[in-house]
């Protein structure tokens, strides 16, 4: 769907643009000019119109419209069952109830799914869905109440119900960063790790949900804390709120040092980790040997005990077990990408690229079944 629309730009002239948008919500935005009077304007629109015909023929069917009956203007539009979706989603989650019906907080939090934008461009947004949004001024009053704790634990607590999490509950947990538009840190946005390798000043965001990926609770850390010296305050805090006797916390293995095992361990909670294989398993390597001919069923499960050595029982650490699962679809996508890493060394070998590409010492070997 295309359709055109008019924008206030900075310098106070009129900007005229159209709007593709598809079903889905994706939406580009193509910007036909800026009319400083009402001719200029006029003559952007005539020229908008004529870019969404595309020279398409039109069909005369010689028939006169009588005096009066032109199409009625467009004064304004709703995207109703979208707006209406999202409202029963954010009810239903238990959003409306924590939160006293707050719609300043629900069309902020509505307005960053339909199109993720900072918090003056939320009043574009709603204005486009068809919501009359607060203003600007209203919005920045009610912020340091959303920046209160209790306002987030509220709001966790309704996701917690929403999961109906058990006494045994499986968690996941990860971590990502945010950064900022700013060159100075103030001691809680500081430059770190950044995993979009950004010098700017950023935080570090730790989420937490249930089995099915259903957002549990969000909590913020300094930028340089470390990963790993995140995840035992959430889980931690998260288990003493909702009063769960038995957690499994489920994270990548750069996630869960030998500290935070022996910490995990401490706290009664258990854990899974998810890691690369450096080397084959004996368990791989015998299931190959039994089973010389025969292609690896997709989703094969095998089991190996890891007792812990005497030196990792004195520092704290348990006997684990690993199970490994082959899936054809990952491995497909590890070979496409071997062969691919192959052959771009061979063509820097060759001379066909550039020298900054031929780090052929750490390209990895592909494997064989």
């Amino acid at each position: 769907m295309a359709y055109v629309r008019t924008v206030k730009t900075a310098s106070g002239a009129t900007a005229v643009q159209i709007v593709w948008s598809s079903r889905r919500g994706a939406r580009s935005i193509e910007h036909i000019g800026s009319a400083h009077d009402e001719a200029e304007l006029a003559a952007l629109k005539a020229a908008a119109a004529e870019r969404l015909a595309a020279n398409q023929a039109v069909l005369d069917l010689d028939v006169t419209a009588p005096p009066g009956s032109e199409p009625l203007p467009i004064t304004s539009s709703q995207m109703t069952h979208l707006w209406n979706g999202l409202c029963a989603a954010y009810r239903i989650v238990g959003f409306e109830l924590v939160t006293k019906s707050d719609n300043v907080f629900r069309d902020l939090v509505l307005a960053r799914i339909i199109e993720p934008t900072s918090k003056i461009d939320a009043e574009r947004v709603l204005s486009e869905v068809g919501v009359e949004p607060a203003s600007y001024a209203t919005l920045k009053r009610r912020l340091p109440i959303y920046a209160q704790p209790r306002w987030r634990h509220a709001l966790a607590a309704a996701c917690a119900r929403r999961a109906a999490l058990g006494p045994a509950s499986l968690v996941l947990f990860d971590v990502s960063t945010l950064y900022f538009e700013t060159d100075a840190g103030d001691g809680f946005r500081e430059p770190g790790f950044s995993k979009e390798r950004r010098l700017e000043p950023q935080i570090t965001l730790g989420l937490l949900t249930d089995a099915s990926g259903f957002p549990l609770t969000v909590e913020a850390f300094e930028s340089n804390r470390a990963e790993t010296a995140t995840m035992l305050p959430v889980i931690n805090a998260f288990k003493a709120a909702h009063h769960l006797s038995d957690v499994t916390v489920v994270a990548d293995a750069g996630m869960i040092s030998e500290a935070n095992q022996v910490a995990l361990q401490a706290a009664g909670l258990s854990y899974i980790l998810g890691a690369r294989m450096p080397y084959l398993p004996d368990v791989v390597r015998e299931w190959h040997d039994k089973h010389p001919d025969e292609t690896i069923p997709d989703g094969l499960v095998l089991t190996q005990p890891w007792p812990a050595t005497s030196s990792e029982k004195a520092r704290g650490i348990p006997d684990r077990v690993i199970h490994y699962q082959f899936r054809h679809d990952r491995a497909r996508r590890t070979l496409r990408g071997i062969d691919e890493q192959v052959a771009k060394a061979e063509r820097a070998v060759a001379g066909q690229a550039r020298s900054n590409a031929t780090a052929t010492s750490n390209c990895p070997v592909r494997p064989r079944a």
